[in-house]
């Protein structure tokens, strides 16, 4: 199952999306995350945590699947 995940700007960076959804709690882990290869975008691996994510992209983070959509 793939969760919505509505956000209100043209885009947000990856690590900012992973504390925004509860995923990681701080930067630090955010980080942690993304370097050790545990998140992917649109089915790649995603090594840098300014990667810029736009409405329609799927974020992938242990197993659970994200979409990012255009808040209304």
């Amino acid at each position: 199952m793939v969760k919505e995940v509505p956000i209100r700007t043209a885009c947000i960076k990856l690590d900012s999306f992973l504390k925004w959804e509860g995923i990681a709690s701080t930067g630090g882990q955010a980080k942690f995350l993304v370097a050790g290869g545990s998140v992917s975008v649109n089915g790649r691996p995603a090594y840098q945590r300014s990667l810029l994510l736009r409405p329609g992209d799927l974020v992938e983070v242990a197993g659970q699947s994200y979409r990012v959509s255009k808040a209304e």
